[in-house]
């Protein structure tokens, strides 16, 4: 692990002294050679978590979700170079500098053996990402939406700081590994363990975020940069369902009654905001809808505690974390072109640039989970687990399934296809490090398909 943090710890400085014509080669060159060696942790170990301290350690759980934010930085850095064109150098250099930092803070959280120090680097990313919303951010809302993501997480995060420390009182310890083998942390009143396990997962319910807790992520994706809307759909939100399956194998839930009101709000929430999806006039409101309603299926499917439902679960959350990170770099295409993230004002874009074509068609089938998708492979395996857990829930999960396939098709029906608006007869051509971008999240979507128990936590 060890071996993967310093290398991008040591990015910082060099980033810091490189000159001003070597700092996006310096910046990609670097990153991309980490994600490559980090593709190691999913060579199987012969135990079955491996440590390589006392507070940092790796398995089949983290490892995917390490492996996806390494992955990511470099297609951070690639997306907004475009943006910083204009921009003095310091500012460049400043970006970068934030993107690594934030990505060292999410090794750190994936990685971690101790609770406390989970939480620390999981409310640590607020900052890194409040200054990319608010200060690279395109319109003046970014402020509102700044205030919305800080507060939101701010508030979830004083209960579980609060249930962490009850913990360690009544357990002398937070190791994740420890913990399995000590008692209940609450052996007094049912009331206090429900109100324990509420304040336990407040926090990551906000985070993912559940139907009804979610105002703060439209905001936050629409007036981020592209690099901010990648990193908040693919790697931010996992952060949430991350904690919430090392809670629920660390410390079992007292009774089963305080999951099903959240339970019914994620059932609930995936059929509202497809059906708000579907009323979108704002190409990037319309993909950030389509996040909450995947993630209550994952939040769904959790709260249910197999072990069928949580691999699901986390072959859903990768699978989603490059496929919505494609639709925003995709809807980034069209925004560099139009100035605008109107639907109806960027029309025919097939006619206009034919091989972008083709990348929005793999995105939207991914998006719908076309077999043999991995996308499909997670929400098979999700449905099949709440049938078992509900007959009941079939319905709910069909009717979001279904409400997923139409506001897809949409989406790409209307940017693809249509009347060409007379102002957009000409429009600068595609580049090649927009291809290379959307390459590098279509290849490992598809080379998982041929191995994707890498991904399912087993």
């Amino acid at each position: 692990m060890l071996k993967m943090i310093l290398p991008m710890i040591l990015l910082l400085p060099t980033i810091t002294l490189c000159k001003s014509k070597q700092l996006w080669p310096t910046a990609l060159t670097h990153s991309f050679w980490i994600a490559l060696l980090s593709l190691q942790w999913f060579k199987p170990s012969s135990e079955l978590t491996a440590f390589f301290n006392c507070y940092l350690g790796v398995d089949q759980i983290s490892a995917p979700f390490l492996i996806l934010s390494c992955w990511l930085t470099p297609m951070m850095i690639l997306a907004g170079q475009n943006n910083l064109t204009m921009e003095p150098t310091s500012r460049k250099r400043t970006f970068i500098l934030i993107t690594i930092s934030l990505q060292v803070l999410l090794m750190l959280a994936f990685s971690t053996t101790e609770l406390i120090m989970f939480f620390i680097a999981f409310e640590s990313t607020l900052l890194p990402t409040l200054v990319i919303i608010t200060r690279w951010g395109s319109q003046m809302e970014r402020l509102t939406a700044g205030t919305y993501f800080l507060f939101y997480t701010l508030i979830g995060s004083l209960p579980l700081l609060v249930a962490l420390l009850t913990t360690q009182t009544y357990t002398g310890t937070l190791s994740i590994y420890m913990l399995q083998l000590s008692p209940s942390p609450h052996t007094m009143y049912p009331w206090t363990q429900t109100m324990w396990w509420l304040a336990l997962f407040t926090a990551f319910m906000i985070k993912m975020p559940l139907y009804g807790l979610h105002l703060w992520l439209p905001k936050a994706h629409v007036e981020a940069p592209i690099a901010g809307s990648m990193i908040l759909a693919a790697v931010l939100l996992k952060l949430g369902g991350y904690g919430i399956i090392r809670m629920m194998m660390t410390l079992t839930p007292p009774l089963k009654m305080p999951s099903y009101p959240f339970m019914m709000l994620a059932l609930w929430g995936m059929i509202m905001t497809g059906l708000i999806c579907l009323r979108q006039t704002d190409l990037k409101s319309l993909i950030a809808y389509s996040s909450v309603s995947h993630m209550g299926l994952i939040i769904a499917a959790m709260l249910t505690l197999t072990e069928w439902a949580c691999t699901g679960a986390i072959t859903l959350m990768i699978a989603h974390g490059l496929t919505s990170s494609m639709l925003f770099c995709l809807a980034n295409t069209n925004y560099e072109r139009t100035n605008s993230r109107t639907l109806l004002l960027a029309r025919n874009m097939q006619l206009l640039l034919p091989l972008m074509g083709l990348w929005w068609l793999l995105a939207s089938l991914t998006n719908m989970a076309l077999p043999p998708t991995i996308n499909l492979m997670g929400e098979l395996t999700i449905i099949v687990s709440l049938f078992n857990w509900s007959i009941i829930t079939i319905l709910m999960t069909g009717l979001a399934t279904l409400l997923t396939a139409t506001y897809t098709l949409y989406m790409l029906i209307t940017t693809q296809w249509g009347e060409t608006p007379s102002y957009m007869k000409t429009i600068p051509p595609t580049h090649t490090r927009e291809h290379l971008l959307m390459m590098f999240h279509i290849l490992p979507i598809t080379l998982l398909m041929v191995k994707p128990e890498l991904i399912q936590g087993i």
